[in-house]
């Protein structure tokens, strides 16, 4: 793969980026040397454009901040190929999630600063390439988080601005302080409702927009059984759940269209995405995340799959068979989709 794409304001990355998250605790236990080997076979299939963030991997004391653990897996592979690589990653999310008297998300200039400088540290690097705020602190305007960010910029530690999980409003107020070059919020075939008023906010102030999750965490593939499922935090989410048959027939659609073009269910649902550059008018970078590297080239394979308009008829209508909402139960009210509320 090797096409590539400006995401906003002049940031070049590759058409398909690699979501760190993949390779932590999250989905059970990683070797570290074949999460390194999952990374550079990213790398040499084309996808340059990693995203981490400071809080991603094995979990530490809940006083000690952030864990950090993904970046410095990002590091081993920066320290030799820093130059093929667009290296995303977020502040915001301090933890403490659950923990009493803490907050669960910090946008005040202190945390801006202090945890750029740590991811900086842990990355090893001089410059983040693309520094997103990973979810709004509802005590502090975003003028003012987005304000705290732009002086990094101003300084060289960043080089561009994106927001996670925000609102249409939020994007043109940040938009007012300081260029904002990509939106990170889940979309899928399963999970559309950015489409709605956030994804025209994006495309409004020159923002592309990257999607996390893009297979629906691995459901939309055709390959999580049960089993998988009950071992993971997926089991907090009642689409997987709650409604694992009820949510196959979305699935059947997915995999008959794969059948018909000789791909994979995977490739499908991620060139559904891409189509939206077309079809919504603005840069459109999805990045799965997977631990091994047969699915990393599988992936990085999506980028040459057509997808005729009928074939996108029937895609855009698996919507209306999914089952269940995409919060999980224990991350905290608000978390999500507050675009509803607006």
């Amino acid at each position: 793969m090797t096409d590539t794409i400006d995401l906003g304001h002049g940031l070049e990355v590759s058409r398909l980026g690699f979501g760190g998250m993949a390779l932590s605790h999250v989905y059970g236990h990683t070797d570290p040397a074949e999460a390194l080997r999952v990374l550079h076979a990213a790398v040499d299939a084309g996808i340059t454009f990693l995203d981490t963030a400071d809080v991603y991997g094995e979990p530490r004391p809940k006083t000690s901040g952030p864990a950090g653990t993904n970046e410095e897996l990002m590091a081993q592979l920066l320290r030799e190929r820093r130059s093929e690589v667009q290296l995303a990653t977020k502040f915001g999310i301090t933890g403490a999630i659950g923990t009493p008297d803490a907050p669960a998300v910090r946008g005040d200039r202190d945390h801006v600063r202090s945890a750029c400088e740590a991811s900086l540290k842990r990355l090893g690097i001089e410059t983040i390439d693309l520094y997103y705020m990973h979810r709004r602190d509802l005590r502090v305007p975003i003028e003012e988080t987005v304000a705290s960010m732009a002086e990094l910029v101003a300084e060289g530690k960043v080089r561009h601005l994106g927001l996670s999980e925000v609102t249409a409003p939020e994007i043109r107020a940040a938009a007012t302080v300081h260029p904002i070059t990509a939106i990170q919020s889940e979309w899928s075939l399963w999970s559309r409702d950015v489409e709605a008023q956030v994804v025209p906010a994006a495309r409004e102030v020159g923002a592309g927009f990257v999607p996390y999750s893009p297979l629906g965490r691995g459901f939309l593939t055709g390959t999580l059984t049960p089993e998988r499922i009950a071992a993971s935090m997926l089991r907090a989410e009642d689409r997987f759940q709650r409604h694992f048959e009820a949510n196959q027939a979305v699935v059947r659609v997915i995999q008959g269209i794969a059948q018909d073009l000789g791909a994979t269910a995977a490739q499908v649902a991620l060139a559904w995405l891409m189509t939206a550059q077309q079809r919504h008018g603005l840069p459109v970078v999805p990045i799965p995340g997977t631990r091994s590297i047969t699915r990393v080239r599988e992936n990085a394979a999506a980028v040459g799959i057509t997808l005729d308009e009928d074939q996108l008829r029937h895609l855009d209508a698996v919507a209306d068979l999914v089952v269940g909402e995409r919060n999980l139960s224990f991350t905290p009210k608000g978390w999500v989709s507050r675009d509803r509320e607006v």
